[in-house]
């Protein structure tokens, strides 16, 4: 056990700007989702004609579909979230593309997780009216997912395990 608190304090000391990273985006989606809470039930903003703010729970995946599976999608995240805490290492290995992407990732997976284990529902709230209504972690994780395919595409540095 005292090998694992090692590895983690000399993991949190190398990745400071992970960890700030992670956090500053858990805020900005726990702040967006409890100002919507409080602010926006029932009601359909118009920021410019084609975003609005709109209050949606969502307790399914991505363009509501699977609705009422919170359950799965619980399990799915901590899945998520279990490999790519296992793997940072080696993921990392892949480039700064890959680790900011997976961070985004994190962020976003940690977000959604937290309204679905405590809310039983995902707060979304962005509007564009020509796609399903979304979150600031869902921004993340799709942003994240991108740069992960932008660094498969990209011919980079290889991991250390095919160097060997």
């Amino acid at each position: 056990m005292r090998n694992f608190w090692h590895r983690s304090w000399i993991w949190a000391c190398e990745n400071k700007s992970v960890l700030i990273t992670l956090v500053l985006l858990l805020l900005l989606d726990r702040v967006t989702k409890r100002l919507t809470l409080a602010f926006l039930a029932g009601q359909d903003i118009e920021l410019l004609p084609y975003l609005h703010l709109n209050y949606v729970q969502n307790t399914g995946a991505a363009f509501g579909m699977m609705q009422g599976g919170n359950l799965l999608f619980i399990v799915i995240a901590l899945v998520i979230i279990g490999y790519i805490l296992k793997n940072w290492q080696e993921l990392c290995s892949y480039g700064a593309l890959v680790k900011w992407g997976l961070v985004l990732i994190l962020g976003g997976a940690l977000g959604n997780l937290y309204d679905r284990i405590s809310l039983g529902f995902v707060v979304d709230f962005i509007d564009l009216r020509v796609w399903p209504v979304f979150n600031m972690a869902d921004s993340c994780i799709t942003v994240g997912g991108v740069m992960l395919a932008l660094a498969l595409l990209k011919p980079g540095k290889k991991s250390r395990q095919e160097e060997k």
